[in-house]
């Protein structure tokens, strides 16, 4: 299988597992944990010469899951393991396979927990003799507003289990869910990795209207064999995807909204280098292994910290070199500042091109006030109502209420994505003393101002 040295989440996870005991562990994406509970729990299977379903594994992603699924069929290859993956988005022929699946028993259930609840409401998913529960990417599936579906899951297991989590991140609500599911548990806890050195980091500080033809001037100046680039809010992805095939790239681009078969195929085209570019959300930067990926880029600073690192370790894998470029704006620069603490390094500040103009003044003290936004979920209603009482009908007609672009979008899973600076639609922007010939500044770049229906 080419294991030679186990990796140090391999080395300190496996003898606790073949212990049967509960295990807590914080590991980022890529340090090898997938083998680390999967080597072991595939060993205990092939010799217990059980007929049930002995494990279950919730992932956040339906990528993860079939990913995991493919590497249980690899390291099982020679071990009498079978094997489905359970999620949403495909074809109506795959629920009864899935169902199949789960009434016969298959050895290792791999389940994005939403569509793992909606067999468990027909009633035919027997779980009660579980012998191993696995949560791998803990902390995405809270993120994504999974909490009360792991909760029901759990549930209907059988108390007497073996139960393993897996997060690249230990905030309290892991810590929370542990307490609540995991009985006198052993832990691990490796930091957060840093971004390989090979990464060459680097950041612009931009006004959104000059992200754009940003993008454009360096998808032309730099040597972009393949890129990924990273929005925070999935209903950029399709504007970016516009924009780009304007400018006369190959673009495509994944978000939830897309079925299984969408998503598989946009992945398989960009790998065979049939798209230059891949624009995404946070569902691309977990789970999914691209070799020799040669660009990301971050077209909004991500909410978290560790999410930067998880997004630009996509690029430099594999002892390979890669560049990672993030665009800043006026209202996210305080992130800037996280992202460098948890790192240890700063990251270098790029002027923009000389005929772009100025961009915002660095200033990662200055955090916007989130409460007088007015574009925030709940929070923005109250505000006006206050504003209201105060000013009268001046304040009133001043502020309608929120644009339709201002609402807050719906992200993976149904969670509701924050409102930040970097969530406004992308308008257009036109730099000083672009020649004619020059397409970095024509209409064709600019996405259009209203936000796309998906």
């Amino acid at each position: 299988m080419g294991y030679r040295n186990p990796t140090p989440i391999q080395q300190q996870a496996i003898p606790i597992i073949l212990e049967q005991k509960d295990l807590i562990a914080c590991a980022q994406t890529g340090t090898g944990k997938t083998a680390a509970y999967l080597l072991p729990l595939i060993d205990r299977i092939s010799h217990a010469n059980i007929s049930h379903t002995s494990t279950l594994i919730l992932v956040p992603t339906r990528e993860l899951a079939k990913q995991i699924d493919e590497q249980v069929e690899g390291l099982g290859y020679f071990a009498p393991v079978s094997s489905i993956a359970i999620y949403g988005g495909n074809k109506g022929g795959e629920w009864d396979q899935q169902k199949r699946a789960l009434t016969s028993g298959a050895d290792i259930i791999i389940a994005t927990p939403g569509r793992l609840m909606s067999h468990m409401a027909l009633g035919y998913v027997k779980l009660d003799q579980l012998n191993y529960l696995v949560l791998d990417e803990a902390d995405k599936m809270l993120d994504m507003g999974f909490m009360d579906d792991i909760l029901k899951i759990v549930r209907q297991l059988p108390v007497n289990r073996q139960t393993l989590l897996f997060s690249a991140t230990m905030p309290k609500k892991i810590r929370d869910l542990a307490q609540q599911i995991l009985q006198s548990p052993q832990e691990i806890n490796l930091a957060v990795s840093k971004p390989a050195e090979k990464i060459d980091q680097r950041m612009y500080l931009t006004f959104d209207n000059q992200k754009l033809p940003l993008l454009e001037y360096i998808l032309r100046e730099l040597e972009v064999q393949n890129m990924i680039i990273f929005t925070s809010r999935k209903s950029n992805v399709a504007q970016i995807v516009r924009s780009l095939r304007k400018m006369g790239f190959e673009a495509e681009g994944i978000q939830s909204d897309m079925t299984q078969d969408e998503r598989e195929a946009a992945l398989r085209d960009f790998k065979n280098k049939k798209y230059q570019v891949l624009v995404g959300t946070d569902i691309l930067s977990r789970g999914i292994d691209i070799d020799n990926l040669s660009h990301v880029l971050n077209f909004d600073m991500p909410q978290d910290a560790e999410d930067y690192v998880h997004r630009v370790g996509r690029t430099a894998r594999a002892a390979s070199t890669g560049m990672a470029i993030t665009f800043v704006n006026e209202k996210d620069m305080y992130r800037v500042r996280r992202v460098e603490q948890l790192i240890e390094r700063e990251i270098p500040k790029l002027a923009l091109p000389e005929d772009f103009g100025p961009g915002p003044v660095y200033d990662p003290s200055k955090k916007q006030e989130r409460s007088h936004g007015g574009n925030r979920s709940g929070q923005g209603n109250k505000n006006r109502s206050g504003d209201r009482n105060r000013g009268g009908n001046r304040d009133r007609n001043k502020s309608r209420g929120p644009r339709p672009e201002q609402k807050a979008a719906t992200g993976e899973a149904g969670a509701t994505v924050e409102k930040t600076g970097n969530d406004r639609p992308i308008k257009p922007f036109k730099p000083r003393n672009r020649k004619k010939d020059d397409r970095g500044a024509g209409g064709n770049t600019a996405a259009p101002q209203s936000t796309p229906t998906e």
